[in-house]
Protein backbone atom coordinates (compact mmCIF):
# COMPACT_ATOMS: atom_id res chain seq x y z
CA UNK A 1 0.00 0.00 0.00
CA UNK A 2 2.74 2.17 0.90
CA UNK A 3 4.52 1.71 -2.42
CA UNK A 4 1.15 2.70 -4.36
CA UNK A 5 0.59 5.76 -2.19
CA UNK A 6 4.28 6.77 -2.89
CA UNK A 7 4.10 6.07 -6.99
CA UNK A 8 0.96 8.56 -6.93
CA UNK A 9 1.94 10.95 -5.03
CA UNK A 10 5.04 10.87 -7.51
CA UNK A 11 2.74 11.14 -10.45
CA UNK A 12 0.38 14.03 -9.08
CA UNK A 13 4.20 15.58 -8.53
CA UNK A 14 4.70 15.34 -12.84
CA UNK A 15 1.32 16.35 -13.44
CA UNK A 16 2.27 20.24 -13.80
CA UNK A 17 5.26 19.03 -15.48
CA UNK A 18 3.61 17.26 -18.03
CA UNK A 19 0.61 19.98 -18.62
CA UNK A 20 4.07 22.42 -19.64
CA UNK A 21 5.29 19.44 -21.59
CA UNK A 22 1.49 19.84 -23.56
CA UNK A 23 2.17 23.77 -24.26
CA UNK A 24 5.71 23.83 -24.67
CA UNK A 25 5.89 20.96 -27.95
CA UNK A 26 2.32 22.31 -29.64
CA UNK A 27 3.79 25.72 -29.07
CA UNK A 28 7.57 24.88 -30.86
CA UNK A 29 5.07 22.99 -33.85
CA UNK A 30 3.34 26.58 -33.93
CA UNK A 31 6.75 28.07 -34.12
CA UNK A 32 8.01 26.15 -36.79
CA UNK A 33 4.96 26.37 -38.97
CA UNK A 34 5.58 30.03 -40.27
CA UNK A 35 8.38 31.29 -37.98
CA UNK A 36 6.03 33.10 -36.21
CA UNK A 37 2.89 32.15 -33.67
CA UNK A 38 -0.52 32.83 -34.43
CA UNK A 39 -2.41 35.27 -33.10
CA UNK A 40 -4.68 33.81 -29.92
CA UNK A 41 -5.66 37.01 -28.53
CA UNK A 42 -9.26 35.71 -29.77
CA UNK A 43 -8.78 32.49 -28.56
CA UNK A 44 -7.26 33.59 -24.74
CA UNK A 45 -10.39 36.00 -24.25
CA UNK A 46 -12.62 32.76 -23.63
CA UNK A 47 -10.09 30.38 -21.87
CA UNK A 48 -8.09 31.51 -18.59
CA UNK A 49 -4.79 32.67 -19.39
CA UNK A 50 -1.98 30.07 -18.52
CA UNK A 51 1.79 32.15 -18.43
CA UNK A 52 4.92 30.41 -19.05
CA UNK A 53 7.88 32.15 -19.50
CA UNK A 54 10.60 30.60 -21.13
CA UNK A 55 14.12 31.98 -20.87
CA UNK A 56 16.63 32.38 -23.74
CA UNK A 57 20.08 33.30 -21.96
CA UNK A 58 22.18 32.45 -25.41
CA UNK A 59 22.29 36.00 -28.11
CA UNK A 60 24.19 36.55 -31.33
CA UNK A 61 24.94 40.04 -32.23
CA UNK A 62 22.98 41.32 -35.39
CA UNK A 63 25.46 41.49 -39.02
CA UNK A 64 26.76 44.67 -40.14
CA UNK A 65 26.99 43.50 -43.75
CA UNK A 66 24.31 42.32 -45.50
CA UNK A 67 26.44 39.34 -47.10
CA UNK A 68 27.22 38.31 -43.52
CA UNK A 69 26.64 34.63 -42.63
CA UNK A 70 26.11 33.85 -38.94
CA UNK A 71 27.79 30.76 -37.65
CA UNK A 72 24.77 28.98 -36.49
CA UNK A 73 20.97 28.15 -37.44
CA UNK A 74 18.41 26.06 -35.63
CA UNK A 75 17.46 21.96 -37.09
CA UNK A 76 13.98 21.95 -36.02
CA UNK A 77 10.03 23.11 -36.33
CA UNK A 78 7.57 21.88 -38.35
CA UNK A 79 3.74 21.34 -38.88
CA UNK A 80 0.87 19.21 -37.69
CA UNK A 81 -2.30 17.94 -38.63
CA UNK A 82 -5.26 20.42 -38.64
CA UNK A 83 -6.98 17.90 -36.67
CA UNK A 84 -4.73 17.65 -33.54
CA UNK A 85 -5.76 19.43 -30.63
CA UNK A 86 -3.59 21.03 -28.25
CA UNK A 87 -3.97 19.61 -24.27
CA UNK A 88 -3.92 22.35 -22.91
CA UNK A 89 -4.93 26.39 -23.33
CA UNK A 90 -2.33 27.93 -25.07
CA UNK A 91 -0.82 31.05 -22.69
CA UNK A 92 -1.75 34.31 -24.18
CA UNK A 93 0.60 35.41 -26.61
CA UNK A 94 2.41 38.60 -28.01
CA UNK A 95 2.87 39.78 -31.42
CA UNK A 96 5.81 38.55 -33.07
CA UNK A 97 5.87 39.67 -36.45
CA UNK A 98 8.76 42.53 -35.22
CA UNK A 99 11.44 39.10 -35.14
CA UNK A 100 13.62 37.97 -38.00
CA UNK A 101 13.59 34.58 -39.37
CA UNK A 102 17.44 33.81 -37.88
CA UNK A 103 15.32 35.34 -34.45
CA UNK A 104 12.50 32.98 -34.61
CA UNK A 105 15.25 30.20 -34.96
CA UNK A 106 16.88 30.89 -31.98
CA UNK A 107 13.54 31.35 -29.96
CA UNK A 108 12.41 28.05 -31.50
CA UNK A 109 15.76 26.78 -30.64
CA UNK A 110 15.36 27.94 -26.86
CA UNK A 111 11.92 26.22 -26.97
CA UNK A 112 12.73 22.83 -28.01
CA UNK A 113 16.25 22.78 -25.44
CA UNK A 114 13.04 23.66 -22.46
CA UNK A 115 10.61 20.77 -23.90
CA UNK A 116 13.67 18.30 -23.74
CA UNK A 117 14.58 19.62 -19.89
CA UNK A 118 11.05 19.56 -18.94
CA UNK A 119 10.90 15.68 -20.74
CA UNK A 120 13.97 14.63 -18.88
CA UNK A 121 12.35 15.69 -15.56
CA UNK A 122 9.33 13.86 -15.89
CA UNK A 123 11.41 10.81 -16.31
CA UNK A 124 13.71 11.14 -13.81
CA UNK A 125 13.79 8.98 -10.43
CA UNK A 126 13.14 10.14 -7.25
CA UNK A 127 15.15 9.82 -4.07
CA UNK A 128 13.85 7.06 -1.76
CA UNK A 129 14.51 9.32 1.13
CA UNK A 130 11.87 11.75 -0.71
CA UNK A 131 9.42 8.59 -1.29
CA UNK A 132 9.21 7.47 2.43
CA UNK A 133 8.04 11.09 3.58
CA UNK A 134 5.56 11.59 1.03
CA UNK A 135 4.01 8.08 1.86
CA UNK A 136 3.72 9.06 5.48
CA UNK A 137 1.72 12.30 3.99
CA UNK A 138 -0.62 10.49 1.29
CA UNK A 139 -1.60 7.73 4.62
CA UNK A 140 -3.46 10.95 5.79
CA UNK A 141 -4.47 12.56 3.53
CA UNK A 142 -5.71 10.53 0.47
CA UNK A 143 -8.36 7.33 0.61
CA UNK A 144 -8.39 4.62 -2.14
CA UNK A 145 -10.94 6.51 -4.47
CA UNK A 146 -8.38 9.43 -3.90
CA UNK A 147 -5.71 7.21 -5.43
CA UNK A 148 -7.72 5.65 -8.10
CA UNK A 149 -8.96 9.36 -9.47
CA UNK A 150 -5.52 10.56 -9.03
CA UNK A 151 -4.12 7.54 -11.09
CA UNK A 152 -6.65 7.95 -14.13
CA UNK A 153 -6.26 11.76 -14.53
CA UNK A 154 -2.26 11.19 -14.26
CA UNK A 155 -3.00 8.39 -16.94
CA UNK A 156 -4.96 10.48 -19.54
CA UNK A 157 -2.25 13.25 -19.26
CA UNK A 158 0.80 10.86 -19.59
CA UNK A 159 -0.93 9.75 -22.82
CA UNK A 160 -1.66 13.08 -24.20
CA UNK A 161 2.29 13.75 -23.18
CA UNK A 162 3.22 10.85 -25.44
CA UNK A 163 0.86 11.39 -28.38
CA UNK A 164 2.79 15.29 -28.63
CA UNK A 165 6.29 13.64 -28.23
CA UNK A 166 5.01 11.35 -31.40
CA UNK A 167 4.12 14.17 -33.17
CA UNK A 168 6.99 16.06 -32.75
CA UNK A 169 9.15 13.14 -33.60
CA UNK A 170 7.47 12.91 -37.00
CA UNK A 171 7.64 16.51 -37.70
CA UNK A 172 9.75 17.98 -40.77
CA UNK A 173 12.39 19.65 -39.70
CA UNK A 174 12.61 23.16 -41.17
CA UNK A 175 15.67 25.78 -41.61
CA UNK A 176 14.71 29.83 -42.01
CA UNK A 177 17.04 31.74 -43.63
CA UNK A 178 16.60 35.39 -43.82
CA UNK A 179 17.94 38.26 -45.88
CA UNK A 180 20.72 39.31 -44.02
CA UNK A 181 22.17 36.80 -42.59
CA UNK A 182 22.60 32.54 -43.42
CA UNK A 183 24.54 29.51 -41.94
CA UNK A 184 27.49 29.51 -44.98
CA UNK A 185 26.18 25.74 -45.79
CA UNK A 186 23.52 26.98 -47.29
CA UNK A 187 24.92 30.37 -48.89
CA UNK A 188 25.33 28.50 -52.50
CA UNK A 189 22.06 26.94 -52.66
CA UNK A 190 20.54 30.00 -51.43
CA UNK A 191 22.98 31.94 -54.44
CA UNK A 192 21.46 29.35 -57.01
CA UNK A 193 17.96 30.07 -56.13
CA UNK A 194 18.29 33.32 -56.44
CA UNK A 195 20.18 33.48 -59.85
CA UNK A 196 17.33 30.83 -60.92
CA UNK A 197 14.38 33.20 -59.74
CA UNK A 198 15.77 36.28 -61.30
CA UNK A 199 16.53 34.54 -64.93
CA UNK A 200 12.82 33.28 -64.69
CA UNK A 201 11.34 36.42 -63.83
CA UNK A 202 12.92 38.50 -66.81
CA UNK A 203 12.56 35.74 -69.17
CA UNK A 204 8.74 35.87 -67.85
CA UNK A 205 8.61 39.92 -67.19
CA UNK A 206 4.50 40.12 -66.15
CA UNK A 207 3.00 42.10 -69.30
CA UNK A 208 0.43 44.02 -66.77
CA UNK A 209 3.61 45.56 -64.61
CA UNK A 210 5.41 46.30 -68.15
CA UNK A 211 2.27 48.14 -69.88
CA UNK A 212 0.84 49.87 -66.61
CA UNK A 213 4.55 51.20 -65.61
CA UNK A 214 3.81 49.10 -62.02
CA UNK A 215 7.28 48.71 -60.06
CA UNK A 216 7.81 48.10 -56.02
CA UNK A 217 8.99 45.41 -53.77
CA UNK A 218 7.50 42.66 -52.06
CA UNK A 219 8.63 40.63 -49.27
CA UNK A 220 8.00 36.11 -50.07
CA UNK A 221 9.03 33.47 -48.02
CA UNK A 222 9.25 30.69 -50.48
CA UNK A 223 8.91 27.14 -48.56
CA UNK A 224 11.18 24.21 -50.52
CA UNK A 225 11.11 20.94 -50.17
CA UNK A 226 13.76 18.31 -50.14
CA UNK A 227 13.21 17.14 -53.32
CA UNK A 228 13.12 21.57 -54.85
CA UNK A 229 9.59 21.20 -55.17
CA UNK A 230 7.66 24.25 -53.16
CA UNK A 231 5.58 23.66 -49.84
CA UNK A 232 3.91 27.40 -50.17
CA UNK A 233 4.42 30.79 -50.95
CA UNK A 234 4.21 33.13 -48.20
CA UNK A 235 3.64 37.46 -48.94
CA UNK A 236 5.45 38.47 -45.61
CA UNK A 237 5.24 42.50 -46.77
CA UNK A 238 2.73 43.80 -49.65
CA UNK A 239 3.68 46.00 -52.14
CA UNK A 240 0.72 47.63 -51.82
CA UNK A 241 -0.44 46.67 -55.47
CA UNK A 242 -2.36 43.55 -55.86
CA UNK A 243 -0.98 42.76 -59.39
CA UNK A 244 2.30 43.17 -58.53
CA UNK A 245 2.42 41.15 -55.73
CA UNK A 246 0.59 38.25 -57.67
CA UNK A 247 3.40 38.57 -60.02
CA UNK A 248 5.95 38.32 -57.76
CA UNK A 249 4.69 34.96 -56.61
CA UNK A 250 3.63 33.53 -59.65
CA UNK A 251 7.35 33.94 -60.26
CA UNK A 252 8.45 31.89 -57.72
CA UNK A 253 6.47 28.97 -58.80
CA UNK A 254 6.68 29.18 -62.53
CA UNK A 255 10.89 28.47 -61.43
CA UNK A 256 10.08 25.16 -59.48
CA UNK A 257 11.13 22.89 -59.53
CA UNK A 258 14.03 23.88 -57.37
CA UNK A 259 17.48 21.96 -57.06
CA UNK A 260 17.06 19.30 -54.95
CA UNK A 261 18.91 19.45 -50.96
CA UNK A 262 22.77 18.26 -51.46
CA UNK A 263 23.21 15.63 -49.06
CA UNK A 264 25.06 18.20 -46.27
CA UNK A 265 21.74 19.48 -46.33
CA UNK A 266 19.30 17.17 -46.86
CA UNK A 267 20.68 15.55 -43.83
CA UNK A 268 19.69 17.94 -42.08
CA UNK A 269 16.45 19.77 -43.07
CA UNK A 270 13.39 18.49 -44.59
CA UNK A 271 11.85 22.11 -45.52
CA UNK A 272 14.00 25.40 -46.07
CA UNK A 273 12.26 28.65 -45.56
CA UNK A 274 13.70 31.53 -47.79
CA UNK A 275 13.13 35.00 -47.14
CA UNK A 276 13.90 37.55 -49.59
CA UNK A 277 12.32 40.80 -51.01
CA UNK A 278 11.85 40.64 -54.93
CA UNK A 279 12.21 43.96 -56.13
CA UNK A 280 10.38 44.99 -59.93
CA UNK A 281 12.54 47.71 -61.36
CA UNK A 282 11.69 50.94 -63.57
CA UNK A 283 13.92 49.13 -66.39
CA UNK A 284 12.11 46.11 -66.05
CA UNK A 285 14.14 44.00 -64.31
CA UNK A 286 13.35 41.40 -62.05
CA UNK A 287 15.60 41.55 -58.82
CA UNK A 288 15.83 39.47 -55.29
CA UNK A 289 17.66 40.30 -52.50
Amino acid sequence: MKRLLAKAWILKERLVIAAVLSIGFHAFAMFGITGALPDMRNLAKRLEPLEVTLVNSKSKSRPTNATAYAQNNLDGGGNVAEDIHASTPFPVLSDDNRFTPEQNTQRTKALEEQVKRLLTQTKSNYQVERKKEITHQLEQQLDGQDLVQLALEIARLEAEINKSITLYERMPKRKFIGARAQEYRYAQYVEDWRSKVERIGNLNYPEALRREKIFGKVRLTINIHSNGTIEKVEIDQTSGNRKLDAAAVRIAKLAAPYAPFPPDIRKEIDILSITRTWTFTTNEQTEVE
